[in-house]
């Protein structure tokens, strides 16, 4: 695992070459949105980047509080966010931040955990819901079993689909690909297996869905 100031400047490299493009994470808000509680009150948003779903959120709850470790992330954040006043940003480590227990009807995290502890990111999470919340997890996978090799075998066309459809091109331009691939080196993905063990014992019932776009989802609620 990188260490948390490699991290920040990865991530603060990439917000300054940052744009409204569409992403593979885009793909998939829809399908966080409707598992989002119908009454959510409190949201929190762990890793938000520039705030893409934050602002979705933000649409679903009352306050939504949106943390990342990038101060430049949270400066595009909050420059695109302007019309939500019931939207919060802070640049925080979230290893190190005070979580209020039991406070949030829903706690998102998307293409973050891969960078934390996961099984203690899934018990601060858990212990940040209100009974009846909803925990959300999307997030990137290590194909490892044949299933998972045979997946990516339509994915590949989908993707390049997706981006002529989206971003009218098929890759990044060069410098954004240069900085994805310099963070990518140090990229530790969970295998889908590791993710239900550790479901298994902190998140037990939890729905764990594997996507076509190399990623999973994981589904909960804080049973009464």
């Amino acid at each position: 695992m990188a260490s948390t100031e490699k991290i920040q400047a990865d991530f603060d490299r990439l917000a300054v070459l940052s744009t409204e493009e569409w992403n593979h994470n885009d793909y998939y808000h829809s399908f966080l949105l409707k598992h989002v509680p119908a009454q959510c009150d409190q949201a929190l948003d762990i890793g938000c980047g520039t705030g893409g779903f934050s602002r979705l959120l933000a649409q679903r709850a009352q306050h939504v509080l949106a943390l990342d470790l990038s101060p430049q992330m949270i400066c595009l954040a909050q420059e695109r966010s302007r019309r939500f006043s019931h939207l919060e940003y802070q640049t925080a480590d979230v290893l190190k931040y005070e979580l209020p227990t039991t406070h949030f009807d829903c706690v998102v995290s998307i293409a973050t955990l891969h960078h934390l502890p996961f099984a203690e990111m899934l018990s601060r999470m858990k212990e940040a819901l209100k009974v009846g919340g909803t925990l959300l997890v999307l997030d990137l996978f290590r194909a490892e079993s044949l299933s998972d090799f045979l997946w990516s075998i339509p994915a590949f066309p989908w993707n390049l689909a997706l981006r002529l459809w989206k971003q009218h091109r098929l890759r990044p331009p060069h410098e954004v690909r240069q900085a994805w691939a310099e963070h990518g080196r140090t990229d530790v993905y969970l295998t889908l297996a590791q993710v239900r063990q550790s479901c298994k014992k902190v998140l037990p019932g939890a729905h764990i869905t594997r996507h076509l776009l190399w990623r999973y989802s994981i589904v909960w609620t804080k049973p009464t």
